[in-house]
């Protein structure tokens, strides 16, 4: 597991962002996404800087993207 700001985490995202790459995604605990890829791998990350509307608004921007969110 990755521990990072959420600038971070969104940085490391950008190229991944869209369902040619993500199969899916897990939000658990608050703060811990899992990204699941196409090809098998996963990552997982602890969001460490920020609160519970930001989490909600990167929620929403996966979703809008096309990438399934589990919660």
């Amino acid at each position: 597991m990755k521990q990072c700001s959420l600038h971070e985490f969104m940085e490391e995202l950008k190229p991944w962002l869209d369902t040619n790459h993500i199969l899916c995604a897990e939000l658990s605990g608050g703060d811990r996404f899992t990204l699941y890829f196409l090809d098998g791998m996963k990552n997982v990350y602890q969001v460490n800087d920020c609160n519970a509307e930001q989490i909600r608004a990167v929620v929403s921007d996966l979703r809008k993207k096309g990438i399934a969110v589990k919660e």
